[in-house]
């Protein structure tokens, strides 16, 4: 298969819709953004649950978008979709020197942090630039953390985060009985933040672990349901007691399966 010839079909049906078709004449950058989004949080399904073929499908919905913003982009006398390809060619040759160019690394986190100089020096004026404001706040605290890593603010071991865990726990709990609502806010802010830190240094993507964890509470609580409904029972009609042994029955079954 020709390759360059289906994304110039791409190219192709995208400006035939965009003359053409009365919704894809009215969408602007504006109007696309939350699509855009909901397409990316489809896509990251599809990788937590390792569907290939959903995986695939959902890069055409994503790979579409970005057409879609190149062909405004070029309508509004911007940039061009080869803006885009050639400018991203550029950033990947320019931030790999030890590929393309003389410069030697040693290992991976070389890598990262002769990245971040090669940002700085592109001009961004801090190594925490590059997250976005609108990331969501667990991932967004992952990423600032990943990114102060390069820099050598880290703590050596995981001890030390483990530590500071504990620590933060401990505010917490004093917080709670002090009553102040905004600093108890603050604390569990801190807590959260110092958990995925500890998350990291173990080796765990906290945004995959907590939706594994998520997954595996709405399994149980729909298999309590239907329990529940097997005995001509509503949940809304049971004590908290009656359905938490249900809910240790769905443990064990899991358990020996």
């Amino acid at each position: 298969m020709d390759y360059a010839k289906s994304l110039e079909r791409l190219r192709i049906i995208m400006d035939e819709l965009r003359q053409k078709c009365p919704w894809d004449k009215k969408q602007t950058i504006h109007s696309l953004q939350p699509q855009t989004l909901e397409e990316v949080y489809e896509l990251s399904e599809t990788i937590v649950n390792e569907d290939w073929k959903g995986l695939k499908e959902e890069l055409g919905d994503l790979l579409l978008h970005i057409v879609f913003y190149s062909k405004i982009g070029a309508e509004q006398g911007q940039f061009t979709l080869d803006d885009v390809i050639e400018g991203v060619c550029n950033k990947l040759v320019n931030r790999h020197p030890h590929i393309y160019s003389t410069v030697t690394v040693e290992d991976e986190t070389a890598v990262k942090q002769n990245w971040e100089k090669i940002k700085q020096a592109e001009g961004k004026k801090s190594v925490l630039s590059g997250v976005p404001n609108a990331m969501p706040a667990l991932v967004k605290a992952l990423r600032l953390q990943e990114k102060t890593k390069q820099v050598g603010f880290e703590w050596d071991n995981t001890a030390q985060v483990k530590l500071k865990v504990d620590e933060e726990i401990q505010e917490l709990y004093e917080a709670v009985e002090a009553g102040s609502q905004p600093e108890i806010e603050e604390e569990m802010g801190d807590v959260l933040f110092a958990l995925i830190n500890y998350a990291r240094f173990i080796k765990v993507d906290p945004e995959r672990a907590l939706e594994r964890t998520n997954k595996k509470f709405i399994r149980r609580f729909q298999q309590i349901e239907a329990m529940a409904a097997a005995d001509g029972k509503s949940l809304h009609d049971m004590t908290l007691a009656e359905m938490d042994e249900l809910w240790n029955k769905v443990k064990l079954t899991e358990k020996q399966s």
